[in-house]
């Protein structure tokens, strides 16, 4: 199927009306995904946005239940929702946080209503930046992995592609022209001169990481990091939360905020004792969990390699060069 983009605007309007939608908008100088109340708002001239959309399905903060007395209130959100324009790499973590949030040991009711209730239209990436390696990760720039309806740019059209159920059913709703076969062969060029130009070696990462917990290799790798954690905080994939009660007298609500391991007091024991002391302990958590401990879990890295934490770190750290270093080095165990 295909759609002129100065058409676009007038279906993200049509879809407003049914659903709550989310774009990318632009903000400055970057670009990041809101809740739309018009198709022009929605902005399509980026490599990728700041922020990751995860926050549309794992919000920042959010209120779990409200009590008052006796009486509890689950804040179960149900309302449907399109999130629009999406990157593969994004796309691709929305899966891994689906293994986070629904397993044979836990389901996140609050997660999983809104993932039920969300259809995923994805945008291929023609252009991939130079500090994208989602290649090296499992992924691509044209993967449809996860998505509902893909995208593609071909000059002054989109040809556009159901990949799930639900995403032909969407489809049957936008009365959308048939494509050509100039048109989808303009998209297969797109496909073939879109590359990736960073490749990450990850061949016996997981083997090297299950023996160096206690490598001295770890000792440099945090020196300039400030624990900002604006790293976890871009990452897709992160999703370390904290609880809190927020209460007047008898009145209050439970509420999940985004947390970071990266913080010192994420792992602050109530009796004083803190684990990870110093940043080389939550810079060793950070890349244990998701090129090791993930892969144990679920059989999958948490890293879709969209390159956020590179782009995002005021002190150039760049988890390419560690991951580099790690397969480089010789187990020097200091333990």
């Amino acid at each position: 199927m295909i759609i002129a983009k100065n058409a676009l605007p007038g279906l993200l309007d049509k879809l407003i009306a049914e659903y709550e939608v989310y774009a990318p908008v632009k903000e400055g100088t970057y670009s990041l995904y809101k809740q739309i109340c018009k198709g022009t708002e929605a902005y399509f001239g980026f490599l990728n946005s700041k922020i990751p959309p995860k926050g549309i399905l794992f919000p920042q903060s959010e209120k779990l239940f409200s009590y008052s007395g006796a009486q509890m209130e689950e804040c179960i959100d149900s309302k449907k929702k399109v999130v629009f324009g999406l990157r593969p790499c994004d796309a691709q973590s929305l899966l891994l946080l689906d293994s986070v949030f629904k397993n044979d040991k836990y389901e996140d009711p609050y997660y999983m209503n809104r993932r039920a209730n969300t259809l995923l239209v994805g945008m291929a990436c023609c252009y991939p930046a130079p500090t994208c390696f989602c290649t090296s990760m499992g992924g691509g720039p044209f993967d449809s992995k996860g998505l509902d309806v893909m995208l593609t740019d071909i000059g002054d059209e989109y040809l556009v592609e159901a990949v799930s159920e639900k995403g032909r059913e969407l489809m049957a709703k936008m009365a959308l022209s048939a494509a050509g076969d100039g048109q989808k062969a303009a998209a297969a060029k797109v496909r073939d001169a879109a590359v990736v130009t960073c490749e990450v070696k990850t061949d016996g990462l997981k083997n090297k990481l299950d023996a160096n917990f206690y490598d001295s290799i770890w000792e440099s790798f945090h020196e300039k990091c400030l624990g900002c954690g604006s790293c976890t905080y871009s990452c897709p994939t992160c999703h370390c939360f904290d609880i809190v009660d927020e209460a007047r007298d008898c009145n209050g609500c439970r509420v999940r905020n985004w947390d970071s391991c990266m913080f010192p007091l994420f792992t602050l024991h109530g009796s004083g004792h803190n684990p990870r002391t110093t940043g080389k302990e939550r810079m060793r958590q950070r890349v244990m969990h998701k090129f090791k401990y993930f892969v144990d879990n679920f059989n999958a890295t948490a890293c879709v390699g969209c390159g956020r934490c590179i782009k995002n770190c005021p002190v150039n750290l760049d988890i390419r060069e560690i991951l580099a270093d790690i397969q480089g080095s010789e187990a020097r165990s200091d333990k």
